[in-house]
């Protein structure tokens, strides 16, 4: 936890809940992980929350609440953009609802601060936060937290905490290839949210963001669209499944668009994605991100509107880059072909520099774009 961060899309890293378990190949080499069962292992915030392997430490699933730094934000006076449980996941498994019940009436508290909380659990985040009572239950804490003094004052925003959705807290999901955002987005999308936005980092395989949840398993079932691309594991898009539901494949909102072929993904009116992030692996054990993959979703982004953040290349840089290759390092004539024809691999198309060096620029442009901060 601290007041300042070196993540280049926040400014501070707040941790009331830390601990985590792995759930998809994107976690493989977490940083998280790493520092938990390393540097920090000894610390109460840390201690036993990693196993130790023949590959280093892996996430135990245990979970903590750090009642020390539960209440920090409140005390922070200048507005600051916040993200939220940076060596956790607020949505883990283990995390009981109290929990994450008085971090919500915390953000609640604090609406000088921008909050963004980012989960690979999007199921869960769903769930809880359409529940009927997880307002009150905010409000209840909020007072608890504030002290009802405070409250009667007029000190604490107590409105705060029923506004729907908070203004100030912004929602993601992490997504390294199709697989993980096709499970995660249409569930983001089915969440209330006042920013929704998704984290493409590390980035592993490409996505098609303007895709995700225009097909069900309504169609798949009549013999799926002939376009590969096209998403193939339709039933991932739970929440359009559900408003098709019995009504049939016929079904139809009230423009008489039909349910079945509703977009889900970027373009999806009212319910769009706000903001991608897209970055590259870093670390010793660091897999390359292709170059082509990059510039897909920030072709998508500009296509729909979307702000698009490049935060950085990691490990390995794009190999035709001349100004950053090392110098000796061969460059094949079957790469440089496959990289002008666009059928490269990322290990052809790309060359291990070092983050340093590598950087952080897209073609030439430092991608700085995200949603304007709540007032």
């Amino acid at each position: 936890m601290a007041d300042h961060s070196s993540i280049e899309w926040t400014d501070a890293t707040w941790n009331p809940i830390t601990g985590c378990s792995i759930v998809s190949p994107g976690c493989t080499n977490c940083y998280a992980m790493k520092l938990a069962g390393t540097r920090l292992k000894h610390i109460d915030s840390r201690k036993g929350l990693t196993r130790d392997t023949v590959i280093g430490p892996v996430w135990s699933g245990e979970v903590r609440l750090n009642r020390q730094w539960l209440h920090q934000p409140i005390a922070w006076k200048k507005p600051r953009k916040i993200f939220v449980c940076a060596h956790g996941d607020l949505f883990a498994e283990n995390v009981p609802d109290e929990w994450i019940d008085r971090v919500f009436a915390v953000m609640a508290l604090a609406p000088r601060h921008t909050f963004q909380v980012l989960t690979k659990r999007s199921k869960r985040m769903r769930e809880y936060l359409t529940q009927r009572d997880s307002r009150q239950r905010w409000r209840k804490d909020a007072v608890e937290v504030a002290g009802m003094n405070m409250v009667m004052e007029g000190v604490i925003p107590q409105a705060r905490a029923t506004v729907w959705p908070i203004p100030n807290v912004w929602l993601g999901v992490s997504a390294e290839r199709q697989k993980e955002a096709d499970d995660r987005v249409p569930e983001l999308l089915a969440t209330p949210a006042a920013i929704r936005f998704a984290s493409a980092e590390p980035l592993l395989g490409p996505i098609r963001f303007d895709r995700i949840g225009e097909w069900t398993d309504t169609f798949q079932d009549c013999g799926g669209h002939p376009d590969p691309h096209w998403p193939t594991n339709a039933q991932d898009a739970t929440w359009l499944n559900a408003l098709v539901g019995e009504m049939g494949a016929e079904a139809r909102d009230p423009s008489g668009k039909r349910l079945g072929d509703i977009d889900v993904g970027l373009r999806h009116e009212g319910g769009k994605l706000d903001w991608i992030i897209v970055g590259g692996e870093s670390g010793h054990n660091a897999r390359p991100m292709n170059p082509a993959w990059a510039r897909s979703i920030r072709d998508q982004c500009a296509a729909a509107s979307v702000p698009f953040f490049f935060k950085q290349w990691g490990e390995f840089g794009p190999a035709f880059n001349l100004d950053l290759r090392p110098t000796g390092l061969p460059w094949s004539g079957e790469a440089q072909t496959a990289v002008a024809r666009g059928t490269a691999t990322a290990e052809q198309a790309t060359r291990r520099f070092g983050k340093r060096r590598a950087g952080r620029l897209l073609d030439g442009v430092e991608h700085n774009s995200m949603p304007e901060a709540s007032a």
